[in-house]
């Protein structure tokens, strides 16, 4: 009986979401009232535990919306400023056709600036660069957080096995174990992440087709998958681009580079060849005429990128246009490798806003606002760029307000949504002994599912992402889980924890946060169930192809710790 009510709060936010198409701003305070029911009612969790959980996911909530602001307000600045005008001829360079441009910008541009920062931060810049390309809003958001996924494992320079599987799971009894394998811990943590790059390698080569196959067959003039084979030996190339040297870099450098320098050197690669027509199509597909378009794929979104009130166009470089995004990638660069010097200054506890103890509770909160992205480098170089591009008074006034209107739903369904969150994982603080509501969850599917384990290993990783909104946080919830699920199977733990870094990076996909961040950047929130629906199959997909990699790499090695 638990184990339904556990996940009734779940499952009311997929079957409104996804089933019946409720925006997030409506479902997410619902499911949030739903968890705070089940958890007084039923666990037994107190008022001050429920009223402190709710108060630090709000606060947890203001990090993700203060990147989601950073985010809008530098599209903003750029579109106003001419620049994304001036953006768009340059990307239309590289090639004029639809599927090398989402190739281009929904599986490289997303990856570099994922490796980089992370946090949902990809899709809510890479959505509106495909929309000024002339993609449909929806389009750009169900592409840019499809191709969000390959690289989430290795994001924010590794952040999500450094800071999601390793403070969980470091102690000293599994140290002990891994000694008398002749391993230390940081071994184990780089053979998790080599076989969370493995499965990724052979999905991720195949994902920008899966991007183009989308493309065509759901927002193409035919709905067709025959444009997209057509792409597909320049696809193909474009996936080993990136997957080798990411591969290469997890097994012989670690967690921190994979994504950043994979995604650089792969678009190093990729954009000559495009520009050289090289195993491109001769014939250039294009989107149906605008007028066409269902209204459901524009929603609110304005589609001009003319300029308010500067400089012509034609007076802004190539250069100048893409300098303010250098500068995102340079300081995103430079204070995330530890190794610089700059990242220990912007996280010294100095700089550090942090809470302790909310509501008498053991939770906390911490905001460092010259690490967070959407300061900096987002607002920063936003800033940079209104006497860097000569903006006029009128642009930045309406740069400014347009982007503080469009945060008011985001903020709605982000700050319930994480707070349901917390009180699910924070109900175990009760009296009646229960575990908590994820952990009741965890333990139910162990026990049906053990002896398939590898195969739904990844879903899990899913659900965590679906749920908190970060591969981060889903390591967090579940990397004990699948440890001790592994051990008691007589699993490798290293593969199991390898796809369950896997499956919270394919959750991006689908997870809530980012839809919601993503829809709102390009002007589509309210379409969160139609975007989520049509990311469910490849999610599904990649899961799979996941899990039977892992199963050869099982069979091939089972003495793997």
């Amino acid at each position: 009986m638990l184990v339904i009510l556990a996940s009734v709060p779940i499952l009311f936010t997929i079957v409104m979401m996804v089933g019946l198409n409720w925006p997030a701003k409506r479902v997410m305070p619902l499911a949030w009232l739903i968890a705070v029911v089940l958890a007084f009612g039923v666990w037994g969790m107190n008022a001050q535990w429920i009223a402190g959980s709710t108060v630090a996911g709000a606060l947890s909530a203001l990090n993700i919306l203060i990147i989601v602001f950073g985010a809008i307000l530098l599209m903003n600045t750029l579109k106003n400023s001419g620049a994304i005008a001036q953006i768009n001829k340059t990307f239309y360079g590289i090639s004029p056709d639809p599927r090398i441009q989402a190739i281009i910008v929904a599986f490289l541009f997303v990856g570099f600036v994922e490796g980089a920062a992370g946090f949902g931060t990809p899709a809510a810049l890479a959505g509106p660069l495909l929309v000024t390309l002339g993609f449909p809003p929806l389009a750009a958001v169900v592409l840019a957080l499809i191709g969000d996924s390959l690289p989430v494992s290795f994001g924010a320079v590794g952040t999500p096995i450094l800071g999601g599987v390793a403070p969980v799971l470091r102690s000293d009894d599994l140290i002990a174990q891994l000694a008398g394998q002749g391993l230390t811990f940081e071994q184990f943590l780089q053979d998790v992440g080599v076989w969370s790059a493995i499965p990724h390698a052979v999905a991720g080569t195949l994902l920008p087709l899966g991007i183009v196959m989308v493309l065509t067959r759901l927002f193409g003039k035919t709905k067709s998958f025959k444009p997209a084979f057509e792409v597909a030996p320049f696809a193909i190339f474009a996936g080993l681009a990136f997957t080798v040297p990411y591969l290469l870099l997890a097994i012989f450098v670690g967690p921190e580079l994979p994504s950043l320098l994979g995604s650089l050197i792969a678009m190093a690669i990729v954009v000559p060849a495009a520009k050289a027509g090289f195993l491109t199509p001769k014939k250039t597909w294009e989107f149906a005429d605008r007028k066409t378009w269902e209204a459901g794929w524009i929603g609110n979104a304005d589609l001009s990128v003319k300029p308010i009130e500067t400089k012509s166009e034609k007076e802004m470089s190539a250069f100048l246009a893409w300098l303010p995004y250098l500068l995102v990638a340079l300081l995103l660069v430079v204070t995330r490798i530890g190794q610089l010097g700059i990242k220990p200054l912007v996280t010294a506890p100095a700089v550090t806003f942090a809470v302790r103890n909310i509501l008498g509770t053991t939770l906390g909160y911490s905001l460092q606002p010259l690490y967070l992205p959407g300061i900096v480098p987002f607002t920063l170089v936003a800033l940079i760029t209104i006497p860097l591009h000569k903006m006029t008074a009128p642009a930045v006034k309406e740069t400014w307000g347009r982007s503080l209107k469009q945060m008011v739903p985001a903020t709605i369904a982000l700050v319930f949504a994480v707070a349901m969150v917390n009180v699910m994982r924070f109900s175990g603080n009760n009296s009646t002994g229960n575990l908590d509501m994820l952990r009741v969850l965890s333990e139910a599917a162990a026990g049906v599912f053990s002896s398939i384990w590898v195969m739904v290993a990844p879903f899990v990783g899913v659900l965590g992402a679906f749920m908190t909104g970060s591969n981060t946080v889903s390591n967090v919830l579940f990397s004990s889980f699948q440890f001790q699920v592994a051990e008691s199977a007589g699993l490798s733990r290293t593969i199991i924890l390898g796809l369950q870094v896997v499956g919270g990076a394919i959750g991006n996909m689908v997870c809530v946060h980012n839809v919601v961040a993503a829809s709102t950047v390009v002007g589509v929130l309210g379409s969160e169930g139609r975007i989520i629906r049509t990311n469910l199959i490849p999610m599904v997909v990649y899961s799979l192809l996941a899990g039977l990699v892992a199963v050869v790499g099982l069979a091939l090695l089972p003495g793997l710790f």
